[in-house]
């Protein structure tokens, strides 16, 4: 037999080799593409600075919790509140104190449940890698646990407990307080529209959450949720208007957006094309579009914006999509608000660079504008779009992350105060929260009054409350650490969820999740 030329084998062999070499290159283009934009990204690289200030976040939650604790690794907390709910014999005795004080106000904490569930729907990833999902979850679990006791009927929801008048004349840990717990709620002859509301939004996007790992859990959250949002749009009113009596602590400005925010949320969780349809024909009445606002336990605006442009990004085609497109200019102009380059950059900021609108609890809108901020930069990244156009200029999506890093770094010392916000963060932050647990000896036997003297004490806070995000500065960049300052001083669950939202956005390099 011939044998068969040598240089043709060896031609045909480095050919082969050329297309398998070609092949490789293009597998690992292709895999590189594909894990950088979808959902089941590892997390890139930890910030560790963002890391070790998220896991400290993440503890206020547990100094805000009322009801039996379990795994309590807070020294200073016990049980409290445990008869909470009783004289309508129904359980409210979990749930979160709100502030510095020991009053459960339903319209923020559920405002709390929905941006915690948001932030771990879309950082889930990053809270795991530092092994803060599990914590986060379950803050999440205590507190919605609390909202599906309060609904104890289609439209009957309970939303508050406690009588701020009588609790703010008290100065006493939450473990020893021995006053009535007053009842308040809201039902077809007293409606209350943005509380049903925000309570539905929170249950939807907590039904999400657990939607895989507890999903009859999740489906009860949903029952819930679409029962509310029936109560709460077919028996319109302002809970402010009918119960007078909330005005001085957390008065609504409307309930509009809150509608828009719930169907958003039961459209996510139901894929319900009757959700997509509410959002759409009630955009122009409630929308307030072509007009950029501020994201906050009283206007969802801002989130609802963002939350629906989020489907224009990532399910192209969507019917009823065209009705979305006033949300998305909208989240446009939000965004361009932010970029402090941009054309369209508000005012509305501090020497030092911070967001600055209000002066009572100063840190919310800041920390909410970059947290949004965080999730449009990663829409536009997982959805390939490289630009914003503001005016007549464009912006990246590393623009958004950079605004949102300033507003972190302000936040957590980078300021001129030289002051962490974010207590228990850094080497200097504020000793002396507006907090009655934090200001009070553990072993303390204080009653309501003469617990006051620990309010007037010269003295740091004898615990400290990891986590809690103060109110902030004032517009010239100054701070008053005094523990009557609570214009300054207080901290708040809500600002917590925020907090967390954000640092989870930023403890690793990694594209937005767009499983849910």
């Amino acid at each position: 037999m011939v044998a068969k030329p040598r240089s043709r084998c060896c031609c045909c062999s480095w050919f082969i080799g050329f297309i398998v070499l070609i092949a490789v290159i293009l597998a690992v283009i292709f895999t590189f593409r594909h894990r950088s934009s979808h959902s089941d990204d590892k997390p890139g690289s930890i910030d560790k600075n963002y890391a070790n200030a998220l896991k400290i976040a993440m503890q206020f939650f547990d100094i805000q919790k009322s009801g039996k604790l379990e795994n309590n690794k807070i020294s200073w907390r016990g049980d409290s509140g445990l008869k909470d709910g009783s004289e309508a014999s129904i359980d409210l005795s979990k749930g979160l104190y709100d502030a510095g004080d020991h009053m459960k106000f339903g319209f923020p904490m559920a405002f709390t449940a929905t941006v915690l569930s948001w932030s771990i729907l879309e950082y889930g990833d990053q809270m795991a890698s530092v092994n803060l999902l599990d914590h986060a979850k379950d803050s999440l679990k205590w507190t919605t646990d609390f909202l599906i006791n309060a609904h104890p009927s289609p439209n009957v929801l309970y939303i508050q407990v406690g009588d701020p008048v009588t609790d703010h004349k008290c100065w006493d840990r939450p473990e020893t307080m021995t006053r009535k717990r007053t009842l308040t709620k809201i039902d077809t002859e007293t409606p209350g529209t943005e509380v049903a509301a925000e309570t539905a939004a929170a249950m939807a996007a907590a039904s999400l959450v657990f939607k895989e790992s507890d999903a009859k859990y999740s489906s009860t959250l949903l029952k819930h949720a679409k029962q509310l949002f029936d109560f709460a749009d077919n028996n319109r009113g302002s809970y402010s208007v009918n119960i007078p009596e909330v005005q001085p602590y957390y008065n609504s400005t409307g309930y509009g957006d809150e509608l828009l925010w719930a169907a958003s949320w039961l459209y996510h969780a139901t894929e319900d094309k009757t959700y997509l349809d509410f959002v759409s024909e009630n955009g122009e009445e409630f929308g307030n579009f072509g007009s950029p606002s501020w994201f906050s336990w009283d206007n969802k605006l801002p989130g609802t914006h963002i939350l629906l442009s989020r489907l224009t990004f990532f399910k192209k085609g969507l019917s009823g999509s065209k009705g979305l497109q006033g949300y998305k200019e909208t989240a446009e102009a939000v965004m361009c608000g932010l970029i402090p380059s941009s054309p369209t950059a508000t005012s509305s900021r501090t020497d030092g660079g911070l967001i600055w609108v209000s002066e009572w609890n100063a840190l919310q809108h800041p920390v909410s504008s970059a947290f949004l901020a965080t999730l449009y930069s990663d829409y536009m990244l997982t959805s390939g779009i490289k630009e914003l156009s503001c005016s007549d200029q464009s912006f990246k999506p590393s623009d958004l992350r950079k605004f949102a890093g300033s507003q972190a770094d302000y936040m957590l010392g980078k300021n001129p105060e030289k002051m962490s916000y974010l207590v228990g963060y850094g080497e200097k932050y504020p000793e002396f929260v507006h907090h009655r647990g934090a200001s009070i000896p553990a072993d303390a036997n204080t009653g309501c009054k003469d617990g006051f003297k620990w309010l007037n004490s010269e003295e740091p806070n004898p615990n400290v409350a990891y986590g809690a995000l103060v109110g902030g500065p004032f517009l010239n960049d100054t701070f008053i650490d005094a523990r009557n300052n609570s214009m300054q001083n207080e901290p708040s669950t809500y600002n917590s969820a925020l907090v967390v939202g954000l640092l989870s956005s930023l403890v690793t390099t990694s594209s937005s999740l767009e499983s849910f």
